[in-house]
């Protein structure tokens, strides 16, 4: 797997990627070049399984599914990336032209295919969950960047110069703000 193939979270501000480091998106895009044509295309094969596993079918008919088949696979590929057509290449057994396949082998072709292109769809939706995830986290931290030094956020813990939360020992001020001046140590005047 090579430095292309690997998906990238963005860069936090403060989280060490330097300061030079520009966000990086997730490689959600690019990844399915035509969703709703794949969408549409697995749709039907999927509908088209459905139907096959209650018919018994004849030559012509598994002739006529096996080329369904392979003008589907052709179109998905023309709505993929190019390293998702490799995938789906390397994991598919095309039929041979000079024999009508069985209907256990259209039936496992376009099963596996189904298969592919529901693990394809889980594989985007986990990574748009993901990269929703990293934005709200991004967001988190810059609301807290927003806040002044020395804020309490929480129980003994503060904000410190670097606009992220750090632990202060009890009893002791926040840094960057001084102690309160006690004059005569009584509890001050009430209106």
């Amino acid at each position: 797997m090579n430095e292309h193939d690997k998906p990238q979270s963005p860069a936090l501000p403060g989280d060490g990627a330097g300061a030079d480091a520009a966000p990086s998106p997730f490689r959600i895009q690019g990844l399915v070049e035509e969703p709703a044509k794949v969408m549409r295309i697995g749709s039907m094969i999927k509908q088209l399984l459905e139907e096959v596993r209650t018919a018994p079918l004849d030559d012509g008919a598994r002739a006529t599914l096996a080329d369904i088949h392979e003008r589907s696979v052709s179109e998905l590929e023309s709505g993929l990336s190019p390293e998702l057509v490799g995938e789906l290449r390397r994991i598919r057994l095309p039929f041979t032209e000079d024999q009508t396949p069985s209907e256990a082998e259209l039936r496992i072709a376009q099963a596996q295919l189904v298969g592919w292109l529901e693990g394809v769809f889980h594989g985007i939706q986990t990574a748009l969950a993901a990269q929703q995830l990293a934005s709200e986290q991004l967001a988190r931290r810059i609301q807290l960047r927003e806040l002044p030094p020395g804020t309490p956020v929480a129980p003994g813990i503060v904000i410190n110069d670097r606009g992220e939360p750090e632990r202060v020992a009890p009893g002791r001020p926040a840094p960057d703000r001084a102690p309160a001046e006690d004059n005569d140590g009584g509890p001050g005047q009430y209106l």
